[in-house]
């Protein structure tokens, strides 16, 4: 696992070489160094900001119980933790999907389907930059999961 200082200085050398207001376009030839800068720049990017927000959850539980004199309000206040915390699980969930691409990224296996080896697209891995699976295979293994529940 990289540390801090490592993912610091990496994303330092993706801004650098992607440099300011480059976007990913098709008419460049598919998954270049510098489309592989862009998106390690988003996906370090998104993973400081998950860890920013995990610092802010942190330091407001240390900063004590809650102490709300009304039983109402406590109970509020709970639930919005109990919201927090889950998020916070789902985003540690997502901090995996991120390494995950990075490390396909470092193998030259990113932004190519798992399941048919095709590209899965510029538009796609902008909006979701941890795809592993064009829309299509990500449909057909929706359509499969959704079955096999069914049975």
């Amino acid at each position: 696992m990289a540390s801090a200082a490592d993912e610091k200085s990496k994303l330092a050398e993706a801004r650098a070489a992607v440099g300011d207001g480059y976007v990913p376009d098709d008419s460049e030839e598919y998954m270049n160094e510098k489309q592989q800068d862009y998106f390690r720049m988003l996906l370090l990017d998104w993973k400081k900001s998950i860890h920013d927000a995990a610092g802010q959850t942190l330091q407001s539980l240390q900063d004590g119980p809650i102490r709300e004199p009304d039983l109402n309000d406590r109970a509020s206040s709970e639930t919005d933790w109990g919201i927090e915390l889950r998020t916070r699980d789902r985003q540690r969930k997502l901090i995996l999907k991120i390494d995950a691409a990075l490390r396909r990224i470092e193998q030259g296996e990113y932004g190519w389907c798992e399941v048919t080896g095709d590209p899965i697209g510029l538009k796609r891995l902008i909006a979701r930059p941890v795809a592993t699976m064009t829309v299509e295979a990500q449909e057909a293994h929706e359509r499969r999961e959704k079955i096999s529940r069914d049975d």
